[in-house]
Formats: structure tokens, sequence, C-alpha cells
């Protein structure tokens, strides 16, 4: 390579050699880019899930439950997912699908339905790190809902109040 002399301030002569003057080059055209935008709470949990849990309906009776999920994640980011939650005890059962967007703060917000009783509406909740908290409603309907996940295990707790009836449930799911 060849070299550049610059004349500094103080009229003092410096020589700079060509590969330098290319490394400078190349440091201020793919130096430091922005940062990517944070991955979303969703981004590990796509696949279809399993597992069991217990139940306790409002009359105090406890069962056990087993459940399988299936999440479909919507672009790469993780920021959006479909999900369905199949759960079924020997006297209830449930089937809640849902679609949720997570901004790149911690806020989430969705649509819900719960396909057996033919009841639906939004969701809102938070995200941070591997917990994820969401309150849904419709009509008459309340749950709260409380997924963690860590690697290829997930905890979820619901408590739901609607038509007479309150029910909670600890479930854990395994990564099928």
């Amino acid at each position: 390579m060849t070299e550049l002399t610059v004349f500094h301030a103080r009229s003092r002569r410096i020589t700079v050699s060509g590969y330098a003057v290319f490394a400078l080059v190349l440091g201020l055209c793919f130096g430091p880019q922005p940062a990517a935008a944070a991955a979303g709470p969703f981004l590990h949990f796509s696949g279809h899930w399993s597992g069991t849990g217990t139940l306790r309906q409002s009359n105090g009776s406890i069962e056990r439950i087993r459940c399988s999920a299936n999440y479909r994640a919507r672009g790469s980011s993780g920021h959006e997912v479909d999900l369905q939650l199949r759960c079924a005890s020997q006297t209830y059962s449930f089937d809640l699908v849902g679609q949720f967007q997570a901004d790149e703060g911690s806020s989430v917000v969705g649509r819900w339905s719960e396909q057996t009783r033919n009841i639906g509406g939004t969701a809102v909740g938070r995200a941070r790190g591997d917990r994820l908290q969401i309150h849904a409603e419709g009509g008459a309907f309340t749950a709260d809902l409380t997924m963690v996940t860590r690697g290829r295990r997930q905890s979820v707790t619901l408590t739901s109040q609607g038509g007479g009836q309150a029910v909670s449930a600890s479930i854990t799911l395994h990564r099928n």
C-alpha cells in the first residue's frame, strides 16, 4: 500500500500507512451497528409440549389433569405466538386458543377463546425474563395465567372465574 501524508494542526507532518487508512475507512463503514431488536418472550416456545398437573374446582375437589400445548411463533423475533392449550381431568376440560404479541418492552396483548365454552376476549400482560403473566377477560369470565419457561420445561398456573365456577390449575409441561 502507499503512504499518506497528513499535516497535524501544529504543522507537524505525520505519515500514515495506506493500510491504516483502509482500516479506518472499513471501521467507519462497517463498525458498530445499532443493536438488534431484543428477542421476544416467545422465542423458545415453538413446538409441542405435554404434561400433567392438578386442577382445583370451586367445590374443593382436586383432580389430576393432563395437558398438551402447541405453540407456533410468527416471525423469527419471538414477539408473536399462536397457542393452543388443551387440558382434561375426569370431570373438567378446557381448550384455550390465543394469539399474543409482545412489544419491545415487556407488554403483551392478545386475543383468546375457550373452545368448549364458546367464550373469548382480550388479554394483557407482562413478560419478564422467563416469566409471562397474562390477565384475560371476556364477558363475565376472567383468568390469570402465569407461565415460566426454562429450557424444555414450562410451569403453567391458571386461575379462572366465570359461569358460576372458579377453577385453578397447576401444570408442568415438557417440550416433546
